[in-house]
């Protein structure tokens, strides 16, 4: 797909769509295992462009003062493309703060149905712009660190730097 950028960050390469007015769109580890289904379904539904380079820079500078502890919130405008329920889904996990975390259950608990964490599970999996919605804060129910796209190393990674977990 044209229109990936590829972003070399201190978290490792990271590729990125954006639509024409520097909207991100996509933003995936560069060895993210679900990146090519993502990108197929963003291209049946959105235009990708080539935006202004101080979209592709901004997004590096947010990226990197979040790396090295100096930004919690990203000022970078994104669009996510989904089901209702994604979305759903989607919107919980920008709620959940800095340096904390969350079961699947307690993400399905909070959207109203403790029956629906694989649901969860799914949908969080399908997220289509990683750290800026923040699915690598969520869980399993025992603690353990599950299922993400960007691998378990970078997830455990990511909630150290936010202080959410130790060691």
């Amino acid at each position: 797909m044209n229109g990936i950028h590829r972003i070399d960050t201190s978290l490792g390469p990271v590729q990125a769509a954006f639509d024409a007015e520097g909207t991100v769109l996509y933003l995936g580890f560069a060895g993210h295992e679900f990146r090519a289904p993502l990108l197929a379904k963003l291209a049946r539904l959105e235009p990708v462009a080539r935006p202004e380079a101080s979209s592709v820079d901004r997004l590096r500078e947010q990226l990197e003062a979040y790396a090295a502890g100096r930004r919690r919130i990203f000022e970078v405008p994104f669009r996510l493309h989904g089901s209702a329920f994604e979305q759903r889904v989607w919107a919980a996990l920008q709620r959940i703060p800095f340096g904390e975390t969350r079961s699947y259950g307690q993400l399905a608990a909070d959207l109203g149905d403790a029956n629906l964490s694989r649901a969860v599970g799914r949908a969080n999996g399908a997220n289509p712009v990683s750290i800026l919605v923040p699915c690598h804060r969520v869980i399993g129910a025992n603690g353990t660190l599950t299922g993400y796209a960007g691998g378990l190393a970078m997830k455990g990674r990511l909630l150290r730097l936010e202080g959410a977990i130790t060691g």
